[in-house]
């Protein structure tokens, strides 16, 4: 899915108020720390070092002590958590619903070649924002970027390139065993169709069957007809370089910080916070309760219990996400003061 379409386009949100416009038509539940399954077990001193990662950019009076205090905090983590923030379930008559992403790595190199020919592009430009521009298959079939300098790098495989570019970021690993980081950058206004939903349509594979490495193999196949597969998906998306990112770190988030694997959650700012810590009971397959902190948007995350966790980088980490598609729920801590602010006694 074009999930992470939008997901590091900059500290683009508002993070200056705790007015959350979604809270107007949902229901507003303020819980105990008691009802958190596995509360008590839960590792609060490695959520709170990704807490204080993002926290300082909370720029509003309710967060402000709390971040400057989180920043000099020594004491159980736990404590700090309990003490100054309120567990409140946000319920906007949708079930929950939590998948994944991750931090694609792609082969590629700086110059074309017979090898790398498939063209990563910067932004041009005159694409303009919130309207569409050229769809996918006129980018690619009638090269209309050629000749303008607009080239990052190559791409080895047509299909890894449309991933990375549903994920949004991305490394590009060069033959020297160098690294080039990508962002996002912006798209071409053109609605995301899912590949794997496409095949299911055709006839091809059942919905069970369908996963990346499956879309790969059955494109590399069938070349004539797995390229218009992949200019199905109308939507193309622009990078650019990041160069200021460790490479130990994770990529940018929405709030332009790295992001934390099985930490950062992508949320819907309309009903949770950006830099907020967020409980979630996750069911499914491989069920886990973790504190979470929401540091990430994506343009297919809507609703207050729909998130998307951050799984990591590279392959390992994609296979794992594309197994992610569970239940469960989401509750959100906020400081006491703007808890009870939603919720008044009595």
């Amino acid at each position: 899915m074009l999930r992470r379409l939008g997901l590091t386009v900059g500290f683009a949100f508002c993070l200056s108020g705790t007015a959350i416009a979604g809270l107007d038509e949902a229901e507003v539940s303020i819980l105990d720390f008691s009802d958190l399954v596995g509360w008590e077990d839960e590792n609060h001193v490695e959520a709170l070092a990704v807490f204080k990662e993002t926290c300082a950019l909370l720029n509003d009076p309710q967060w402000q002590p709390i971040c400057s205090i989180a920043a000099a905090h020594e004491g159980p983590a736990r404590s700090f958590f309990e003490l100054f923030f309120r567990p409140v379930l946000v319920d906007d008559g949708k079930a929950g619903l939590f998948t994944a992403y991750y931090e694609p790595e792609i082969r590629g190199s700086r110059t074309r070649s017979a090898r790398y020919r498939y063209p990563v592009y910067r932004k041009p430009p005159e694409v303009p924002p919130g309207a569409q521009w050229y769809s996918r298959e006129v980018i690619e079939r009638d090269r209309v970027l050629d000749g303008r300098g607009l080239e990052i790098a190559w791409a080895e495989d047509p299909v890894e390139l449309q991933f990375l570019q549903i994920q949004g970021s991305g490394r590009i690993r060069l033959p020297d065993g160098s690294a080039i980081r990508l962002g996002y950058a912006g798209h071409n206004g053109h609605p995301f169709r899912s590949l794997g939903d496409e095949l299911v349509r055709r006839g091809v594979y059942d919905p069970h069957q369908v996963s990346a490495p499956v879309i790969r193999a059955w494109v590399r196949r069938n070349p004539v007809e797995g390229e218009k597969l992949l200019h199905h998906n109308s939507s193309y998306v622009f990078f650019r370089e990041v160069g200021h990112v460790p490479a130990d770190r994770g990529p940018l988030g929405a709030m332009n910080r790295s992001i934390t694997a099985h930490r950062t959650l992508a949320v819907d700012p309309e009903y949770t916070p950006l830099g907020a810590p967020v409980w979630m009971e996750k069911q499914g397959d491989a069920p886990f309760n973790r504190l979470m902190i929401a540091q990430d948007t994506g343009s297919r995350i809507k609703g207050a219990q729909r998130a998307d966790i951050f799984f990591g980088t590279g392959d390992d980490a994609g296979e794992e996400a594309g197994r992610v598609r569970d239940p469960g729920r989401m509750v959100v801590l906020l400081p006491i003061q703007h808890a009870y602010a939603l919720k008044p006694e009595g």
